[in-house]
């Protein structure tokens, strides 16, 4: 497909259940000299916590320590084998919202997937299951166009940040995102009044009408776990995992492959 311009790119991430434990999470810690042992004890270890930065403007003679950047700010000035290095990859416990709203729990890891036309999956990606999607838009957009060229990225609402879109027009796309509203009541106010609009004219526009094409990214988890094994995860540890999830998309794609040619 590397010579052939591509409509539709569909993102999304599925859950995989894994039948391992989830690895504790590090705790920070410091060495530190009690101040009543003499230099030759031990010292000893305390467990820290980060302090939070206090609100407001803070006293005079202080400043307050620089934020870190976030994950998807370093992103952009990292390499795509930097990110993948970046991303958490041990067996922990993730929750994510399905089509209706309601949050499902479990324990091992998250497959990120782009899927094109066709159903056919181009790019994946294996993390722990905690990571938050938004967070492997970036990487998995740079490997996908490394391979294909397509015009349109679909991404639900768990993508919608600035910088995801931003990186989307860099790739020369067109980013549609479902828009998450937040804590932004307002927008969340002129949204629903906008959709009962458009339901009483009866009338949708062109953006929302292409982006029901998005379904290909759903369709394509389900045949990942309901025909090629990936909820049927029987090994322990990331390397066999992700080796198992890997062969189960290149069944996929193969099969779609063979459905486009016959």
């Amino acid at each position: 497909m590397q010579d052939a311009v591509i409509l539709h790119n569909s993102r999304d991430s599925t859950a995989i259940d894994a039948i391992e434990k989830a690895a504790p999470k590090q705790k920070l810690e410091t060495e530190v000299e009690s101040p009543k042992t003499s230099a030759s004890d031990d010292a000893t270890k305390v467990r820290t916590r980060k302090k939070k930065r206090k609100a407001g403007r803070p006293k005079k003679g202080e400043e307050h320590p620089p934020q870190e950047m976030s994950c998807i700010d370093k992103q952009k000035t990292m390499t795509l084998k930097e990110m993948l290095a970046d991303l958490p990859t041990a067996c922990d416990k993730g929750g994510k919202k399905d089509s209706k709203g309601n949050t499902m729990y479990w324990t091992g890891y998250k497959l990120h997937l782009d899927t094109i036309d066709g159903g056919i999956p181009v790019s994946a990606i294996v993390t722990s299951a905690s990571i938050h999607d938004s967070q492997v838009a970036i990487p998995l957009g740079t490997l996908t166009a490394q391979r294909i060229t397509n015009l349109y990225d679909f991404m639900d609402s768990a993508y919608y940040v600035p910088a995801i879109l931003s990186h989307s027009e860099a790739l020369g796309h067109v980013p549609l995102v479902d828009i998450n509203p937040r804590r932004d009541i307002e927008l969340k106010t002129n949204l629903e009044d906008e959709a009962k609009a458009r339901r009483t004219l009866n009338w949708a526009p062109a953006e929302k009408i292409r982006y029901n094409a998005r379904t290909t990214a759903e369709r394509a988890n389900a045949r990942l776990k309901d025909e090629f094994g990936a909820c049927n995860v029987r090994v322990r540890g990331y390397t066999k995992v992700a080796c198992h999830l890997m062969f189960s998309v290149l069944v996929l794609a193969a099969d779609q492959l063979m459905k486009i040619v016959m």
